[in-house]
C-alpha cells in the first residue's frame, strides 16, 4: 500500500539444561533452529491512493521517488487503546516466586497500569517528527526510514537495522553522536551520516502481501536504499534481525559496501551447535569464555526459546493475540526486554519506561504483531549458526562488539573460525541485547573503533 506524504496511523526451583532436552526436542527442529538464535475501525488507516489498484502496482514497480513523513495517530485510536486496557482481563497469578512461569503479573500490571493512565505517545510522535523521516518503494513495499545527515564533510554512511522485539526506537539518541561526534567527545573524523530503517513488516514500512521478504530480500532492499539516497559506499550494522540481516548483505557483497558491523554475530560452530540443540553437557576441551557461550546457548534454547518457535511456525495464530490485547503485546514484549537488557531484569534501569511503551505502542498503533512475527517464519533459520549463516562466505571486512549481557557473548575464537575477514572484536564492559538503546554513547563509540579502518 503507498503511503502519502504526511500518513495517519490508526494504527524456585531451576531445572537442570538436561531436563529440558524433552522440551527442546518436542519443538520442531526448524522451529528451535529459527528462535531467534534467534476489523473495521482499529486496523491502521494509511492516507488513501486515489488510484486504481492496477495503477497503484504499476506505479509501485516504477516510483523511486523519496517521499517526506510525519507520524499523526488520530485521538480516536489513542482513545482505544486505553478503553481497551481499561477493560483488560487478567489471568490468575503464577504459582512461584521466580519468572520460571513467564514474566510476573505484578510486574506487568505496574507497567500497564502506566500506559493506560500516564503514557503519552504524543510525546514519542514528537521525537519522531523532529528527525527527517522519509518512505520509498522498494521492490513492491514502502520502506521507512529515518536519514541524518552529518554536518561534518566525508561522514561515512551506515545503515542501522534493528530487530524483535526492537524498532527504530532503539537507535535515535544514537542519531546525536554518531552525526555530530565533536559534541560527544569524537573528532569530526568519526562522523557518520546515519540510516535507520524499519523492517518490512514493521513499524511504519509496509506490510508484505507476498512471500519472500527474509533476511536476503531486506538486504537487497538495504543496498537499494543506500544507492538511491546517492551513496556510492557505505557500512552496515545490525543487532538481533538487524545482525541476520548485515550478514546477508555482506554475502551479497554489493558494490560499495565497505564492511559490516555486529553486535550479535553468528559464530556457534555447526557440531556445538548440534549438542546444544540435543541438551548434551558443553565438551571438556571448551575454553572458559566458550564454555560460556555454550551454557548461555543452552539456557537460552532450554527455557527461554519457545517464543521463537511460535513465530517461526504460527506467526498467524500468535499475531491474533498481539494484534487484539495491550496486555498481550505488552507482556510478550517486555518480558525480552527485561531478559535480553543489561538490567538485572529491571529494563527500567537502563532504558526509561516511556521509551519502552514507545517501541510497544508503535507495534499496537502500526497492527505489526503478526506481520513482524512472519519475519521468524520467512528467516526459519538459526541466528547463531555459523554455518547456518554461512558466515565463512563473506569476504568484506566484519567487526563484532560484544556486549555482556546479550544472549551469549561471542568468544573471539569462535569469532575468528566464523568470519575469516574479522578486522575488530572488541568485549564492552557493559550492555546487553539492545546496546544501542541501552548504552548509546558506548555503542557509538564501538562503530567510530569498528570502522576507523575503511574510511
Amino acid at each position: 500500500m503507498s503511503h502519502a506524504v504526511t500518513q495517519s496511523v490508526t494504527q524456585s526451583v531451576t531445572p537442570s539444561v538436561r531436563q529440558f532436552a524433552l522440551a527442546r526436542r518436542a519443538i520442531s527442529g526448524a522451529a528451535m533452529l529459527a528462535a531467534i538464535g534467534f476489523a473495521g475501525a482499529m486496523q491502521p488507516v494509511f492516507a488513501a491512493d486515489p488510484a486504481p489498484k492496477a495503477a497503484a502496482a504499476q506505479r509501485a514497480s516504477t516510483d523511486e521517488s523519496i517521499r517526506p513523513f510525519k507520524v499523526h495517530v488520530p485521538q480516536r485510536q489513542l482513545d482505544d487503546l486505553r478503553k481497551r486496557i481499561a477493560a483488560t482481563r487478567w489471568p490468575d497469578k503464577e504459582t512461584v516466586s521466580d519468572e520460571s512461569q513467564g514474566i510476573q503479573t505484578a510486574r506487568v500490571q505496574e507497567l500497564v497500569k502506566y500506559w493506560g493512565s500516564q503514557y503519552d505517545w504524543r510525546k514519542a510522535e514528537k521525537e519522531l517528527n523532529a528527525l527527517p523521516q522519509f518512505v520509498t518503494t522498494i521492490d513492491g513495499v514502502d520502506i521507512h526510514f529515518i536519514h541524518v545527515r552529518s554536518r561534518h564533510p566525508n561522514a561515512l554512511p551506515v545503515i542501522l537495522t534493528h530487530g524483535w522485539p526492537g524498532s527504530i526506537f532503539e537507535f535515535t539518541k544514537t542519531i546525536g553522536p554518531l552525526t555530530d561526534p565533536t559534541a560527544y567527545g569524537g573528532s569530526p573524523d568519526d562522523a557518520f551520516d546515519v540510516v535507520i530503517p524499519s523492517i518490512p513488516g514493521y513499524g511504519f514500512s509496509g506490510k508484505p502481501t507476498e512471500l519472500g521478504w527474509g533476511p536476503d530480500r531486506t538486504a537487497r532492499a538495504w543496498d537499494v536504499l543506500m544507492k538511491r539516497l546517492g551513496y556510492t559506499h557505505y557500512v552496515s550494522q545490525g543487532g538481533d534481525h538487524g545482525s541476520v540481516i548485515s550478514d546477508a548483505l555482506a554475502r551479497q557483497a554489493p558494490k560499495g559496501l565497505l564492511a559490516i558491523h555486529l553486535n550479535m554475530p553468528a559464530t556457534v560452530p555447526g557440531p556445538l551447535m548440534k549438542s546444544i540443540l540435543s541438551g548434551d553437557p558443553a565438551p571438556s576441551e571448551l575454553t572458559a569464555p566458550e564454555r560460556d557461550a555454550y551454557q548461555s546457548l543452552s539456557t537460552f534454547f532450554g527455557r527461554n526459546a519457545a517464543y521463537g518457535a511460535m513465530m517461526v511456525t504460527r506467526p498467524q495464530t500468535i499475531g491474533y493475540a498481539l494484534s487484539d490485547s495491550p496486555l498481550g503485546l505488552a507482556a510478550w514484549t517486555y518480558e525480552k526486554i527485561a531478559q535480553w537488557s543489561d538490567s538485572g531484569g529491571v529494563p527500567e534501569r537502563v532504558v526509561s519506561r516511556d521509551a519502552i511503551l514507545n517501541d510497544i505502542t508503535l507495534y499496537w498503533l502500526t497492527n505489526t504483531g503478526a506481520s513482524s512475527s512472519r519475519f521468524y517464519w520467512e528467516n526459519n533459520n538459526n541466528n547463531f549458526s555459523a554455518d547456518a549463516q554461512k558466515t565463512r562466505e563473506i569476504k568484506v571486512p566484519v567487526a563484532i562488539s560484544v556486549f555482556p549481557h546479550e544472549i551469549y557473548r561471542a568468544p573471539e575464537s569462535w569469532s575468528k573460525q566464523a568470519y575469516p575477514s574479522l578486522m575488530y572484536y572488541h568485549q564492552t564492559a557493559k550492555g546487553g541485547h539492545f546496546a544501542a538503546w541501552e548504552q548509546p554513547q558506548l555503542f557509538a563509540e564501538e562503530l567510530r573503533a569498528a570502522f576507523k579502518s575503511v574510511r
